[in-house]
């Protein structure tokens, strides 16, 4: 299908937020869409047969346009950018990943996307200890060329930023780029604003709610060639973080702790794991150098690309699909399944497990999951 990485219009950039703020289209399905419709425009008009196949009843409807030109009015009025997958300004490293965030929200210096970038992460009820050296992390990285990724969160993360804000640095929010939160951290998000970059891929006014920091978790993941975990409590989310990590091929750095300290925990317990043990910047930088050149994982755009059959049917195409429909159907449950598993079970052409999953997810009838996998809702 081309060069990934192109300049996009802005008729189309606006097309590909329509897309996404669409009901049942989350990020995997928007590359399919993408993928099999070369552009969001397209793939909108098809919306309403694809859900219609899946087995919806009611009309399906796209994202209205003046909400989405509401949207943008805002952005627009704080000076914003839209950040959007095919882009020229999208992250690669974060493109690479299965979930990406198709758009974007951008305050700040987009430029910073287009460098090396690390995240620190950690806990909010940090120690000293724990925010000095993540401070001198940040700012020793920093220094190296690296810009910091985190989240923005008090604690640990709040230090990585104020460490890296002379050198550049991106906080991914959970909530709108608009929303400071925790309220604490106004004067560092403002710092940030002015001399770093604040993304979010949640509309203006999004207040953050539990459900959107694993998102955001990726987020600071992908676009970090690796992750460094200075304290974090065994149930900590910012363990949720070093697992993405892994997952999407990212090297992950641990600080070693006490024992008796709590916020030792998930760094040990990482290390046992197989995450590297950190003293000094010079673990992380030795690391990242054997990296250099290297792919962090294969790109993941045209992952769950497959013909368009739908649009060339038959009536045998048809029938295929409708046979491939029931089977599939039979071997769902409520209970997650790998695609490639659903596959070799039900022994279809990739195409139509593709396609009619696409279908089902229009109409609502099924859920994605990490790890590309599916179940019904």
């Amino acid at each position: 299908m081309g060069t990934f990485f192109e300049a996009l219009s802005d008729k189309e950039k606006i097309a590909r937020l329509r897309l996404i703020r669409t009901e049942n289209v989350g990020p995997v399905t928007f590359r399919q869409l993408i993928s099999r419709y070369q552009s969001a425009e397209r793939a909108i008009e098809r919306l309403p047969e694809l859900a219609r196949r899946g087995g919806r009843k009611k009309p399906f409807v796209a994202c209205p346009m003046d909400k989405i030109k509401r949207e943008i009015d805002i952005l627009d009025q704080a000076g914003g950018n839209l950040v959007v997958l095919g882009d020229a300004l999208y992250p690669k490293a974060l493109a690479a990943t299965e979930d990406a965030p198709p758009v974007m929200m951008a305050l700040g210096h987009t430029h910073l996307l287009e460098k090396d970038c690390f995240a620190i992460v950690g806990a909010r009820n940090a120690s000293a200890v724990g925010i000095k050296i993540a401070t001198s992390f940040a700012n020793k990285l920093g220094d190296q060329g690296y810009v910091i990724s985190s989240g923005m969160a008090r604690g640990i993360d709040a230090a990585a930023h104020k460490g890296a804000l002379g050198t550049g640095t991106v906080a991914v929010l959970a909530g709108g780029v608009d929303v400071i939160y925790p309220r604490e951290n106004a004067d560092i998000y403002h710092s940030i604003k002015d001399t770093g970059l604040i993304l979010s891929e949640m509309p203006f006014g999004t207040q953050p709610q539990a459900r959107h920091f694993p998102r955001r978790n990726r987020v600071i993941s992908g676009l970090a060639l690796g992750v460094l975990v200075v304290e974090a409590t065994q149930r900590s989310g910012t363990l949720i973080t070093a697992r993405l990590a892994s997952e999407q091929g990212r090297e992950v750095f641990a600080i070693p702790g006490s024992p008796l300290d709590p916020r030792a925990k998930g760094p040990n317990s990482l290390i046992r794991n197989g995450a590297q043990l950190t003293e000094s910047v010079d673990d992380i930088t030795d690391v990242l150098a054997l990296m250099s050149g290297r792919e962090i994982s294969e790109p993941q755009y045209d992952l769950f690309y497959s013909p368009p059959i739908e649009d060339n049917a038959s009536g045998q195409l048809d029938k295929n699909l409708e046979t491939a429909r029931q089977k599939i159907k039979e071997k769902l449950s409520h209970t997650a399944i790998a695609i490639d598993d659903l596959i070799r079970l039900t022994e279809l052409d990739s195409s139509h497990v593709q396609t009619v999953l696409l279908e089902l997810e229009l109409a609502g009838e099924i859920t994605r999951h990490a790890g590309n996998r599916v179940s019904f809702c």
